[in-house]
């Protein structure tokens, strides 16, 4: 599996758009997350005709906006963190508990161990499968064709995928990061790696002070960008920390605009390192 990744250049009115089918896939993970909360023997298959009834459902017009594969990818998700669960308590991993609540009220819960499901809040990606998209003849723009009619996208990308053919790529990921948004296509492709031997074998070893020192006896520096953000990062988590503090107004947009340039240090850090 290759993973290519294109920043989606659009519009505002479009990249508000993403947002509502961001969240629209967080709904139906969290919706599918209470229904096997609130019943019990809940199977994959149940949570997959848990999206049908809500798309049907005129409760939540939204929810049919979004492209069926969509909905059930956003079931997986899902069902791979109840899955995650159980794995967890059979293997009677260690670690703090959680309550699940029960129905019947003379009981207030039971114990559960480490890795209980939890409702997301800030979900950042939406995956598509094989429709709900069209790619361009010459793979330069992205088309999504759901009920949502986010529109055309540019595909900004170091990787030309002209090479691929639309069905080698298998899963579509919208995801919104601190600075853009960007797509992940997931490609099924045989990725063949052949080198040339000369008969040079070179020694590296990797350590704290220097970056690594191979046999040569050359010696790489480590730029250590953590330490030399570390400042920055500090004066950021500060604000965070003053605009969410006890007392005043919680989720303020001060709050959230401190959050989101803290967000975008951290992306920068992680793109340098």
């Amino acid at each position: 599996m290759l993973v290519i990744e294109a920043k989606l250049k659009g519009s505002q009115h479009q990249y508000k758009v993403l947002d509502e089918m961001i969240l629209t896939g967080q709904f139906i993970r969290n919706s599918c997350l209470r229904y096997w909360i609130d019943n019990k023997n809940v199977k994959r298959n149940d949570l997959q005709k848990l999206c049908a009834v809500l798309a049907k459902d005129n409760n939540f017009p939204w929810v049919k906006k979004l492209n069926s594969q969509a909905r059930l990818a956003s079931a997986d998700r899902a069902w791979q963190s109840i899955q995650r669960f159980y794995k967890n308590c059979r293997l009677k991993l260690p670690g703090k508990k959680a309550v699940r609540p029960r129905d019947d009220d003379s009981r207030k819960g039971t114990r559960t161990k480490r890795g209980y499901p939890k409702f997301k809040k800030f979900t950042r990606s939406i995956e598509y499968k094989t429709t709900g998209y069209k790619l361009s003849p010459d793979r330069k723009k992205i088309e999504f064709k759901d009920g949502f009619k986010a529109g055309v996208f540019e595909l900004w990308t170091s990787r030309d995928l002209v090479w691929y053919s639309q069905q080698q790529i298998s899963r579509v990921r919208v995801v919104r990061r601190a600075d853009s948004y960007y797509c992940q296509f997931l490609v099924n492709v045989e990725r063949k790696e052949t080198h040339n031997f000369e008969g040079n074998v070179v020694g590296i070893d990797l350590g704290l002070n220097a970056f690594y020192t191979d046999s040569n006896g050359d010696v790489v520096e480590n730029p250590k960008y953590l330490s030399s953000s570390e400042k920055r990062l500090k004066k950021l988590q500060k604000r965070v920390s003053r605009r969410h503090e006890k007392g005043k107004k919680p989720q303020s947009n001060n709050y959230h605009k401190a959050r989101k340039q803290l967000a975008r240090q951290h992306l920068k850090i992680s793109f340098t390192a």
